[in-house]
């Protein structure tokens, strides 16, 4: 077994998010069958859930949202004994025990008003746009429109199709596979075979065009408002050169069917990134190029987050870092400022900053915090200084191979790091990743 999938089964609590994930199951894939109604924020449906048990099982829960309200739930075909949602969790006790090993295919139906979920971070998960809607789902957002077991190391396939009404587009992750015109209605299907965290999967909807790229080494979409149409074509333009140059550098586009960037209508404090998915708002295509980096640094997601996502929310670095570090390559191949120049302009303003921030250990307040990025970058810049190019990039694509849609750890990276160093990295990871002062 290798050890992407080794991790996949190394799934329970996260010390940072302690509510989340359920223990005593794998889920391998998830159906979800939806309707939505934007005028009154009305979602229905049903979650299929395939799963096998790890331990013997009289009961189990998944993480849902309590505005959320479950009608109905089966287990391999026969009605639960007693379910009950409180707490963000959907409690389930079965009529008998399933043995450990045992095959599980739950069906939930439900139903409400999906609303974001209030957490340290801010509102995350289904909000209402002013005319669609968007999902960001990171880091514990997906309870708030499917039941699921929400925990990054939880990786699993995904079809999910959603009726809406017939003036917006629904986007899904994975591959659209049929759209179909039913009354008033539209009905979207989408497929997602990759193995995929469920913070990473979307649902965006709105009124928007749908375009594809020309000239792209990996197939690249957009759907967007049409009045930002003529922003979008300068503003993403060099989105194709992006991906031509990370996959040189990062090895290969990780996803069968292609990329998709969303520009909603409102703007949006930050982008998000999802499995295949970027979402943007209509602050970040102006028209100026303004918002370049942030172009770079969510498509670099795909292959660090996305494909490679970190085994605890400890590891963040590996995710933000990463991305980051992409910006500045980008930033150095089209023309910009060197990685050399950003990483001294960086060490400058993280200078300046509160050194009590462990990168390899952040904290939940401080996952996200600003530090995390550029002290992530810094840590891969220093790294490349000490293996040379050609070691410091071969390193990258063995990381993106070896951990293809798994998990993996700070101590994957140090170890898989050791292997393209003539001496020990010790001090640099001491120094970088596990002390707050910066180097």
């Amino acid at each position: 077994m290798s050890p992407a999938k080794k991790t996949t089964q190394n799934q329970g609590v996260d010390p940072y998010l302690p509510q989340n994930g359920n223990f005593g199951y794998t889920v391998s894939r998830y159906e979800l069958d939806l309707e939505y109604k934007v005028a009154i924020n009305r979602l229905s449906g049903t979650a299929t859930i395939t799963a096998v048990t790890v331990a013997e099982l009289g009961e189990f829960t998944l993480d849902l949202s309590s505005a959320l309200s479950v009608s109905r739930v089966s287990v391999n075909g026969k009605r639960a004994a007693r379910f009950g949602c409180r707490s963000g969790k959907l409690r389930v006790a079965l009529e008998s025990k399933l043995f450990a090993g045992a095959a599980m295919s739950v069906v939930v139906r439900y139903g409400g008003s999906p609303k974001p979920l209030r957490t340290l971070w801010g509102d995350v998960g289904f909000e209402e746009l002013t005319d669609g809607v968007l999902v960001a789902g990171q880091p514990n957002g997906a309870a708030s429109w499917f039941p699921c077991n929400d925990h990054p190391s939880a990786k699993a396939a995904f079809r999910i199709q959603i009726s809406t009404e017939s003036g917006y587009r629904a986007i899904a992750n994975g591959k659209l596979v049929s759209s179909r015109a039913r009354a008033s209605q539209t009905v979207w299907t989408y497929e997602q075979p990759e193995p995929t965290s469920t913070y990473l999967v979307t649902l965006q909807i709105g009124v928007y065009e749908s375009i594809r790229l020309t000239r792209t080494p990996v197939a690249i979409r957009a759907a967007l408002p049409q009045r930002l149409q003529d922003n979008f074509d300068h503003d993403f333009a060099r989105q194709p050169d992006m991906m031509e140059l990370f996959i040189e550098l990062f090895g290969p586009y990780p996803l069968a069917d292609g990329y998709t960037v969303v520009v909603t209508d409102d703007a949006l404090e930050i982008p998000l990134e999802a499995q295949g998915i970027s979402i943007f708002g209509a602050n970040h295509c102006t028209g100026t190029r303004a918002s370049e980096r942030l172009i770079a640094h969510e498509l670099a997601h795909q292959w660090f987050g996305n494909s490679v996502t970190a085994r605890r929310w400890r590891d963040i670095w590996l995710h933000e870092g990463f991305a980051s570090y992409a910006e500045w390559l980008w930033s150095e191949r089209s023309g910009g400022s060197s990685t050399a120049a950003l990483a001294r302009y960086h060490l400058g303003q993280l200078r300046q900053k509160p050194q009590d921030l462990l990168l390899a250990d952040p904290g939940p307040r401080d996952m996200f915090d600003d530090r995390v990025y550029k002290r992530g970058a810094l840590t891969l810049h220093a790294l490349r200084g000490q293996l040379g190019d050609e070691n410091f990039f071969a390193l990258l694509k063995d990381w993106t191979t070896r951990y293809r849609h798994g998990n993996a750890s700070t101590e994957d990276f140090t170890g898989l790091a050791a292997n393209y160093s003539g001496e020990s990295l010790r001090p640099l990871w001491e120094a970088w990743l596990f002390s707050t002062e910066v180097p």
